[in-house]
């Protein structure tokens, strides 16, 4: 089954098009997203260790367990998430998303509390609330990259994408430069909970200031079709794998590329939280230290991804992938290197990791946003996201247990090496290009 080429994003009637409230509505709650999700990750290995007494032998497996089983319950409802708002808009799911979200925020500081109540262990309830979290996340960020290509025609895609990007990589460097200097001072509990706060904030931003934002654009929902009532259409979605190399080499990437941000936050906070009595420091100071590396980190991607926007249309998206491939496994390797993770010379690595991987997590979502139909968007990205999951849970799991019998620096190992395997495949496809006729350097 082949496909049209497809119709621009948003209709050519200028009038149609997003204002420039509606952008910044975007950035505003892309940021305070960010900050709801990445926060609940920062402070599970502090949480764990300090409230609930985690020991060092079996940190790596537990965090990256937590971890797994969200991404698993990710992988198991994101798509059908991202589809839903092909029908009946994208707000609406948004704003659920936040509710649910910030359930699970509400509960989590008293997991010791529940569990001694109802018997269950405080860790199997702070499981319990780690999980409602993550079934809320299913419903955010998603919608957020689906909101910023409807926003966009093809040309200017990767820009606006890339500054939607960009915003919330400024949130999530909010919470590791800021919020998480905040323990320390102010407790543990007080800054879980405002993490829940920060969810009810989101919920309340989507639906003041993006209300009335749906999926189609003239307003509505977009009408059900390739899967007639079929939440998700998956014939037609196996149509498209099939006939859309590019779309392909997305779903490659995207396996590989939210890993990568994971197991940097996850792994960098444990090495270094589980290490600070060999430095003579307190969990609070590790945390707070990891916090500032990793609040630098995201400050660097946040930076990059404007310029990556112009780079995915100057070389091509196909280029951008495997550009930003190569330098992240640059930086993960070298992080084999790291000894001490108090050192600053920590942060040349990391600033290679955090470079190439702006181009590698906006290309492979422009590429998707390019190849879906208008009426499939969602129901593509979704499926991008499901594909990302499905990558986090076998990266995660092996890297927790690389953390515990090889040593903190075999996970960052491990990410070169399958980053230099998808810059490989990229490579293989941009070839067949070319012998087919066309040209990597133009898209």
């Amino acid at each position: 089954m082949a496909y049209p080429s497809l119709p621009a994003t948003m209709p050519a009637d200028p009038q149609a098009l997003p204002t420039s409230r509606q952008w910044n509505a975007l950035y505003l709650v892309g940021a305070v997203a960010m900050m709801f999700i990445t926060l609940a990750t920062a402070m599970q290995p502090l949480f764990l260790r300090r409230v609930l007494g985690v020991s060092l032998d079996s940190a790596g497996m537990v965090n990256a367990s937590l971890a797994v089983a969200a991404e698993v319950l990710t992988l198991l409802v994101v798509a059908g998430a991202a589809a839903l708002s092909d029908r009946c808009g994208r707000v609406p799911v948004l704003v659920g998303g936040f509710l649910v979200g910030a359930a699970g925020a509400l509960l989590a500081p008293f997991s010791a509390t529940l569990g001694a109540a109802l018997g269950l262990g405080g860790v199997a309830c702070y499981f319990v609330a780690r999980m409602v979290m993550a079934l809320g996340g299913c419903a955010i960020w998603p919608q957020l990259v689906i909101l910023a290509g409807d926003f966009t025609d093809r040309e200017g895609r990767a820009r606006g994408m890339s500054n939607a990007t960009s915003m919330m990589a400024f949130g999530s460097t909010l919470v590791f430069a800021v919020v998480m200097q905040m323990p320390r001072h102010a407790g543990i509990t007080l800054v879980m909970l405002f993490n829940a706060a920060l969810a009810l904030a989101g919920a309340w931003l989507a639906a003041g200031l993006l209300g009335g934002i749906a999926a189609g654009p003239d307003g509505r929902a977009a009408p059900p079709r390739r899967g007639g009532w079929h939440l998700i259409p998956w014939q037609a979605l196996g149509d498209l794998v099939r006939h859309r190399p590019r779309l392909r080499v997305a779903l490659v990437a995207a396996l590989l590329a939210r890993g990568n941000v994971a197991m940097v936050g996850l792994f960098t906070m444990l090495w270094t939280i589980y290490f600070a009595e060999l430095a003579g420091r307190s969990q609070e100071q590790a945390a707070a230290h990891a916090g500032l590396v990793l609040g630098l980190l995201g400050l660097l991607l946040m930076l990059t991804s404007l310029g990556w926007g112009r780079v995915v249309d100057r070389l091509g998206r196909l280029n951008a992938i495997g550009i930003g491939m190569a330098v992240s496994a640059v930086g993960f390797v070298s992080m084999g290197l790291v000894v001490n993770p108090f050192g600053w010379l920590v942060l040349l690595p990391m600033s290679l990791i955090a470079l190439g991987q702006a181009g590698a997590l906006l290309a492979p979502d422009v590429i998707a946003f390019d190849e879906a139909p208008q009426d499939m968007r969602g129901a593509v990205m979704g499926a991008l996201n499901a594909v990302g999951g499905l990558g986090m849970v076998v990266l995660l799991e092996a890297g927790g247990v690389l953390f515990d019998r090889i040593g903190p620096f075999a996970p960052f190992v491990m990410m070169g090496a399958c980053n230099l395997l998808v810059m490989a495949y990229v490579h293989q496809v941009a070839r067949g290009e070319q012998a087919g006729g066309g040209c990597v350097l133009e898209d």
